[in-house]
């Protein structure tokens, strides 16, 4: 087994210490320790039910966590706890999550749903919403013209006015990743992103999550089963098996481990 990561990293944008979740007698969570250094593509992966995406419920506010701790680091010298904070306050505060089943509201527009994913920086009132004065007119315009460009740069510019529900299911992944994008994020997390991609699609998508690291300058925690997506495009593996830590470290190590094999990559 290869020893958790330190609680106490040298540039992280998140870390979770002695992280634990318990549902009635399942444990489904036990202490796991986690950073998500700075800039960095960071992998979560281990079998179905191993506890990866209650841990992602944990870091954004759906569930709080029965013990441990969740500090986020904002980039301006602020340490933040995520510990019982609401989802939309984890949004503002600079995480944003996709979801392994798509939830896109599928009968507005790309452009619309984009939108949405800008709806909590938006700082006109109810009484600006009402009588849409210079100033909230202004600001519909500034995060439209930002929508849009979004879309542009990140391959949707054609399917601008289209309904979500019409789009390839490989466009809808990636129009889910573009809206989290309009939340201003400084940690992106993605669960199981490659979920029913063909590999086409798949590799379109690892350029997509390499592109948004370096373009927009933020760090990315991902949820992956498909482990050539997960091994090309990570800096670091972390591996969870019935709720435990059982590996850390680069993908070279990972995939040569002996207890990753045995628990989730299957005997060779």
């Amino acid at each position: 087994m290869t020893e958790a990561a330190s609680c106490r990293p040298p540039d992280s944008v998140l870390k979770t210490c002695g992280l634990s979740m318990v549902f009635g007698g399942l444990v489904a969570l036990d202490r796991v320790d986690l950073t998500v250094e700075r800039h960095s593509i960071t992998a979560l992966i281990g079998p179905n039910g191993a506890g990866k995406t209650t841990l992602f419920n944990c870091l954004t506010g759906i569930y709080p966590p029965t013990r441990g701790s969740i500090t986020f680091e904002s980039g301006d010298g602020r340490k933040i706890s995520l510990k019982g904070l609401a989802p939309d306050r984890v949004t503002l505060l600079g995480l944003a999550r996709t979801f392994q089943n798509i939830r896109l509201f599928s009968n507005l527009t790309v452009l619309e749903n984009v939108l949405i994913g800008c709806h909590g920086r938006m700082r006109a009132g109810l009484l600006g919403a009402l009588f849409r004065d210079k100033k909230t007119r202004a600001e519909e315009k500034a995060f439209i013209d930002f929508s849009y460009d979004l879309l542009v740069r990140y391959g949707l510019k054609a399917s601008v006015n289209e309904l979500a529900k019409n789009l390839a299911y490989g466009a809808q992944r990636r129009l889910e990743i573009v809206r989290a994008l309009a939340t201003g994020p400084k940690l992106l997390l993605l669960d199981e992103p490659a979920a029913g991609l063909n590999i086409n699609e798949t590799n379109e998508l690892r350029e997509l999550i390499e592109t948004i690291r370096t373009s927009e300058n933020l760090s990315i925690l991902l949820i992956e089963h498909d482990m050539n997506l997960v091994m090309n495009v990570s800096h670091v593996i972390y591996v969870m098996d019935y709720g435990k830590l059982i590996a850390v470290g680069p993908p070279n190590e990972i995939r040569r481990n002996p207890a990753v094999i045995k628990a989730y990559l299957g005997e060779e």
